[in-house]
């Protein structure tokens, strides 16, 4: 008969909780468990049931966004940028930057490098956020990437008077502004966008239209700051 486990037996919580992190970050490891990223952000990110501060965590990251292969290191940058902005939120400290800031220099410097020999458009949207993230911009990156992957912005109506959301939709379905729900009706009012003048960026915006162009995005150069007219 199966001997019944003890609590002798059973270990700490604090050596299961490290055991299951290290296979948790071992399997990611392989490149062919998406499955295991997904449980690191749920357990991570999402419900904190694992310590972000554990010593396994931002250096086994920053290894794998420097030796692994192109989807295992954007999986771990941007995991770890945003595990870095959200300690920041939570405890309006840096603590968690200052205890690992050699991990998250290579954090940095990796997803600068993997930036700059990024082809694919989304990809290249989250390595871009994950450098703003890296970089401790929380502000810059916040709902940044998702609204240039969507193709499509909600924003509130910048007339003090006005009570109305705006939507800025640019790409397949066109470039525009309307204050109506498009998605339900082919029959509504929109405003052209054309592109901001260069010259005229200033801040966040200049940087990442300088930084599309080097990196030689021409599509994406003219999207951080889109004019109405």
């Amino acid at each position: 008969m199966r001997e019944m486990m003890t609590s002798s037996s059973v270990p700490p919580a604090d050596d299961a909780d490290s055991d299951r992190l290290k296979a948790l970050l071992e399997r990611a490891a392989t490149g062919r468990d998406s499955q295991a990223w997904s449980d690191l952000w749920t357990e991570l990110y999402h419900n904190g049931s694992l310590d972000v501060a554990h010593p396994l965590v931002l250096p086994t990251l920053a290894d794998l966004a420097e030796t692994g292969r192109a989807d295992e290191a954007a999986s771990a940058l941007h995991l770890a940028g945003a595990l870095l902005v959200q300690a920041d939120q939570r405890y309006e400290t840096r603590n968690l930057r200052h205890q690992y800031a050699p991990e998250a220099a290579r954090l940095l410097g990796a997803a600068n490098r993997w930036r700059q020999v990024t082809a694919a458009r989304n990809d290249y949207c989250y390595l871009v956020e994950a450098v703003l993230n890296l970089e401790g911009d929380i502000h810059g990156a916040e709902g940044l990437v998702q609204g240039v992957v969507g193709e499509e912005y909600e924003l509130e109506c910048p007339d003090p008077e006005g009570c109305a959301s705006l939507w800025v939709v640019f790409g397949e379905r066109g470039f525009f502004s309307t204050a109506e729900d498009y998605a339900l009706s082919d029959d509504v009012e929109t405003i052209p966008l054309h592109p901001a003048d260069p010259r005229a960026l200033e801040g966040l915006g200049r940087r990442l239209y300088d930084l599309a162009l080097a990196d030689g995005h021409e599509e994406g150069r003219a999207r951080p700051d889109l004019c109405l007219r």
